[in-house]
């Protein structure tokens, strides 16, 4: 099975979507990658919805991601002796370290953490914002507050601290396990939530080592301040608008997610763009027009994914969700704009070898009009450097590693393959042309790009293009091996 656009569709499972027919359509309308979304369910419960991902990827033969979504160190308030209170704007309202059940005046707050780095001027924000406190003072084991707008507060409703970084690990104590359980069912991807510095990616790094991607999940504005080495440190990064858009100013969340999306472009990660897109199909057969304008636009704007989170996973329509996400994907890449908005956006190269290869790609695939662009992977950063540089070709990716071919599938354009490693030039432009014509996307008498490393089957080491043309029956030839015609290889 081939997908007809280049962008990629994360879809995030739950109760709506545990049962294996449902995961078989959400794979049939569209989804890519599939999320198990670690701050809800039981890990029996992710490993049913894992088994199933597999069965699916079984019976189509499709290399399918599955992206473990940690909860991270969410910040927490206490409970209350009414189970919930109103507060008026002007009250004056404490969070403090004792434990026992709060009022209209106070509540505990169980993270030692916020006491040390809290300030006069500061803003807490409770329930996603739904009630505003300002700091006025804080002392040993309390902050006084004065809250900013009329609510209601109730048991346990989280906190955000725009204005602080809050000195926590990057992983909690049922983060590591999680993380554990994660790995050892054998996730592609591991996303990291609330990340503020690189230190908390590298934290991350020392335990998966090279079992999975690592994803960073930007939703803290404290995370704006070292972006682009996040990004460096990063496998993947995640623009996850819920928090962020928490945190930040309602009308600067665009621009920031366009500037995360820049540099991910630059650095040639991937790029995710998550949180409320399609919302309103949680209930709805249909979304609203605006929420296909924000998808679109994420499209437009080059990024390597979309993400559905609970219209896929307890939404009443989580097919439709995906097959209409879908559909106005397929419809923006059709649009002229779209290429051309890639091309206005392309990003000069990096000084590096692989870079200046996978450049001379996309300019060959674009010159000689190439239906496919193929490359030879074992580490997956030849096929990554290719599509950052969003070429007219669908990316044909050959890898002989399961895992590797999983991961990429998260990956702009990317259409993963595995097969055995070649061991020599004409094996590789044979094995190339084959998997060009079987997938679909070559005829005999196409020409096709190929970009690959050598020596064969050693990570990184992208430094050889070569053109080949898929040529007819021949004699000692099947149909699809390359003719005589091929190219000869230009390395570096």
């Amino acid at each position: 099975m081939r997908r007809q656009r280049k962008a990629k569709i994360v879809a995030t499972l739950g109760p709506a979507s545990t049962d294996i027919e449902v995961i078989r359509q959400l794979f049939e309308a569209g989804a890519d990658v599939f999320r198990l979304n670690f701050s809800h369910g039981s890990h029996d419960d992710h490993k049913r919805r894992y088994d199933a991902v597999r069965q699916v990827e079984a019976e189509t033969g499709r290399p399918i991601a599955v992206l473990a979504d940690l909860q991270g160190p969410k910040l927490r308030i206490g409970t209350f002796a009414a189970g919930k209170v109103a507060v008026k704007a002007g009250d004056a309202f404490v969070l403090d370290s004792d434990p026992s059940p709060g009022d209209a005046t106070r509540v505990h707050l169980p993270h030692p953490e916020l006491f040390r780095v809290a300030a006069p001027g500061q803003s807490l924000l409770i329930d996603d914002g739904k009630v505003q406190l300002k700091i006025e003072a804080v002392a040993s084991g309390s902050i006084a507050t004065r809250v900013v707008n009329h609510g209601t507060l109730s048991d346990r409703k989280g906190v955000n601290v725009p204005d602080a970084v809050i000195p926590i690990p990057a992983l909690t104590e049922k983060d590591r396990k999680d993380l554990d359980f994660a790995l050892a069912l054998g996730a592609d991807w591991i996303a990291l939530s609330f990340v503020q510095r690189p230190a908390d990616i590298v934290e991350a790094r020392e335990i998966i080592g090279t079992r999975a991607g690592v994803l960073s999940k930007i939703e803290k504005p404290a995370a704006l301040q070292q972006l682009e080495e996040i990004v460096r440190v990063s496998d993947a990064v995640m623009v996850a608008r819920g928090d962020l858009g928490v945190e930040l100013p309602p009308e600067r969340v665009p621009g920031v997610q366009k500037r995360i999306l820049r540099i991910c472009r630059q650095h040639g990660k991937p790029i995710v763009i998550a949180t409320q897109m399609l919302e309103s199909m949680i209930d709805s057969p249909v979304p609203t027009r605006a929420e296909a304008s924000d998808v679109a636009s994420a499209i437009y704007d080059g990024a390597d994914a979309v993400m559905l989170s609970a219209e896929s996973a307890n939404g009443r329509h989580p097919v439709p969700a995906v097959a209409i996400m879908n559909r106005i994907i397929t419809e923006v890449e059709r649009d002229p704009l779209y290429r051309n908005l890639l091309d206005a956006g392309h990003e000069a190269p990096l000084s590096t070898r692989q870079d200046a290869i996978c450049a001379a790609l996309r300019e060959v695939t674009q010159i000689i009009g190439a239906v496919a662009t193929v490359t030879y992977t074992s580490s997956g950063s030849t096929a990554l450097r290719a599509a950052r540089e969003r070429p007219c070709a669908p990316i044909v990716s050959i890898t002989p590693n399961l895992e590797i071919a999983r991961r990429l599938a998260i990956a702009w354009g990317v259409h993963s393959t595995v097969s055995p490693d070649v061991q020599s030039v004409d094996e590789m432009v044979d094995a190339a042309t084959r998997a060009a014509l079987a997938e679909g996307y070559a005829e005999p008498g196409d020409q096709i790009t190929i970009a690959a490393g050598m020596p064969f089957g050693q990570g990184g080491t992208t430094n050889l293009l070569r053109v080949a043309e898929i040529g007819g029956a021949q004699p000692g030839k099947t149909p699809g091996q390359a003719t005589a015609s091929t190219a000869p290889a230009v390395t570096a």
